[in-house]
């Protein structure tokens, strides 16, 4: 069997982010946007931990944890303001949250 490599994470990384972009593009709903924001957050995390790893530093490590921070207070800050325009607005659809500007 062969050895799992840093070439090996960061082909996932470069999927996960893919996924998440292609789900950024083209949903419409605002939950499904803010859940692959997420998931490119988390390849980004992968990549930096994948680096870190290769050169034998926990610099990646330490990148991380301040991501996930920031992720943390971004869902917390994030969700609040979906669960107001919901309520406001009755949907979560993008295009209907437009609308709210006028």
């Amino acid at each position: 069997m062969t050895e799992v490599t840093v070439s090996h994470f960061l082909f996932l990384s470069a999927a996960l982010f893919i996924i998440g972009m292609m789900g950024v593009l083209t949903r419409r709903n605002i939950l499904i946007i803010f859940m692959c924001i997420e998931l490119m957050i988390a390849a980004v995390s992968i990549s930096l931990v994948a680096f870190g790893w290769e050169n034998q530093t926990l610099d990646g490590q330490i990148f991380v944890l301040f991501a996930l921070a920031v992720a943390a207070a971004e869902a917390a800050i994030g969700l609040g303001i979906i669960l107001a325009l919901s309520r406001r607005g009755k949907s979560v659809d993008v295009d209907d949250l437009r609308t709210l500007r006028d």
